[in-house]
């Protein structure tokens, strides 16, 4: 203000003096500089009075190709994400003992547990410490023998199979290169376990393979065992 006062009374000098009252090069050249200074100065303060924002909470991440039958087991890598709280969200491995570890949760049987099923345990044990509690649990790394499809028999390279959702018997026979010649196809079997039970399922292989009846093509769950006896002659 001091300047721009004292260009003033320079201009007014000149008008008494007879001189053009327009700005000189010099006078045009100090305001650009004065100008640039305060709005520079103006941005500054602003940017040192804006409120920090704090970050966002990281998404939960989607569990990787597995269903809502997948049953985790040792080697699997878990995301716990508790809602709205985030001191309690974290990653974590299946122990070799079968059981994880969280903040407020101390070793929890993991192993042979749906994803569903484990969150609303640790929903349980939270409830002691935190009013109502919302779990997720995402598989994030899906390693575990339990969601396993087993194909042995009169198959040409009989292997335990990654479970994946939406997997059939015939993914299960061509991921292991089909049936030998000695096979019996249509004595085939699927055995399954249902609530501790174990149930046979008679799949006519040859009548899927041959003749194409996709009616044998059954959906396969974890920890199925896909049984293909020898032919009798």
């Amino acid at each position: 203000m001091v300047e721009l006062i004292g260009l003033a009374s320079s201009a007014e000098d000149r008008s008494s003096i007879g001189v053009s009252t327009a700005f000189c090069p010099a006078d045009i050249t100090r305001l650009i500089k004065q100008a640039a200074h305060t709005l520079l100065a103006l941005l500054v303060m602003g940017m040192l009075c804006t409120p920090a924002v704090a970050d966002p909470l990281p998404a939960p991440a989607a569990n990787v190709g597995v269903g809502p039958d997948y049953r985790i087991g040792p080697g699997d890598s878990l995301q716990i994400y508790v809602w709205q709280n985030p001191d309690l969200t974290v990653t974590v491995p299946v122990r070799q003992d079968g059981k994880v570890s969280t903040p407020l949760v101390e070793d929890m049987v993991a192993a042979g547990k749906t994803a569903s099923q484990l969150a609303r345990d640790i929903e349980g044990v939270l409830s002691e410490y935190v009013r109502s509690p919302k779990v997720n649990v995402f598989v994030l790394v899906a390693v575990s023998a339990l969601s396993e499809v087993k194909v042995t028999g009169q198959v040409k390279t009989p292997k335990a199979l990654p479970y994946h959702e939406g997997m059939t018997v015939l993914d299960a026979v061509l991921a292991v290169g089909g049936l030998t010649d000695f096979a019996a196809g249509n004595r085939a079997k699927l055995v399954r376990t249902v609530d501790g039970k174990q149930q046979e399922i008679n799949v006519r292989l040859g009548k899927l393979l041959e003749g194409g009846d996709m009616s044998q093509n059954i959906a396969l769950r974890p920890g199925d065992v896909l049984l293909v006896p020898e032919s009798r002659f």
